[in-house]
């Protein structure tokens, strides 16, 4: 099996997928510098658009290139710096369909967010209301009648993810709830 990993972060809008964050302007000329939240950077060099802020504004990309770490990117519509900085802090998205397609057993966390927990015994133990991303696995935090139960994303633990069923399946360990 696969290890199931989140993938990117969760949309602000089930129709939308956050892959970047206008950290600040860049030059004079209506660049903007990029923070990137998205697992494929190299999306940025491809896109023709992007949905902008929470209204999911509509914006043709001109041009993107990555510079150490971020994006800088030039957008139609803001040609200098004073209309650039009109972006700054606004969130980047596409459309849901238009995700970069994951390996088997790989998901977006909107994905598995709200995906109710099972153990492989049939007990409930809740639904997932987040995940931390910790460095060497993912955890889930699932809510339930028990209050907070923190999931590590391993092997040992996680043992099957149902996105049709709408459930994770998971295997407690001695000692882990």
């Amino acid at each position: 099996m696969t290890l199931p990993t989140p993938s990117s972060q969760p949309p602000s809008d089930s129709k939308y997928l956050t892959i970047g964050r206008v950290s600040n302007t860049h030059g004079i000329h209506g660049f903007v510098r990029v923070e990137i939240l998205t697992d494929f950077p190299e999306r940025f060099q491809k896109l023709r658009r992007v949905f902008v802020g929470d209204e999911h504004e509509p914006v043709r990309v001109r041009s993107a290139k990555l510079d150490r770490g971020h994006v800088l990117l030039k957008l139609y519509g803001y040609e200098d710096v004073t209309a650039a900085a009109e972006l700054k802090g606004k969130y980047l998205a596409v459309p849901i369909a238009e995700a970069v397609e994951l390996p088997d057993g790989q998901y977006f966390w909107h994905q598995i967010v709200g995906l109710d927990v099972v153990t492989t015994a049939g007990e409930s133990l809740g639904t997932v209301a987040e995940i931390l991303a910790t460095g060497a696995n993912d955890v889930y935090i699932v809510k339930g009648p028990r209050g907070e139960i923190l999931v590590p994303v391993i092997e040992d633990v996680v043992k099957e993810v149902d996105l049709a069923g709408g459930r994770l399946i998971v295997e407690p360990l001695p000692g882990l709830w």
